[in-house]
């Protein structure tokens, strides 16, 4: 089964300054992505891990601190089932 999506760019519509940052750890991360100024954050996800990683990187950039403190704390809760 070919998981590969297809080499298309999406823009991501973030504030400037998360925006350079999620840009930067998409970098890290090795995940194909362009900025510009004043243009958009234009990704690449070309396979399901690049879209996770997508996903977290820009969902760690733009929640606030209470809304994360409450996901984790969800996390915690959740029982593990085999």
């Amino acid at each position: 089964m070919d998981m590969t999506l297809p080499e298309e760019k999406t823009a991501l519509d973030l504030d400037p300054l998360d925006r350079w940052n999620v840009f930067a750890r998409l970098q890290e991360l090795s995940v194909p992505c362009e900025c510009a100024c004043g243009q958009p954050l234009r990704v690449e996800a070309t396979s399901p891990t690049a879209v996770l990683q997508i996903w977290s990187v820009v969902r760690c950039a733009t929640w606030s601190r209470e809304v994360a403190v409450e996901a984790l704390e969800t996390c915690w809760k959740m029982a593990v089932t085999a």
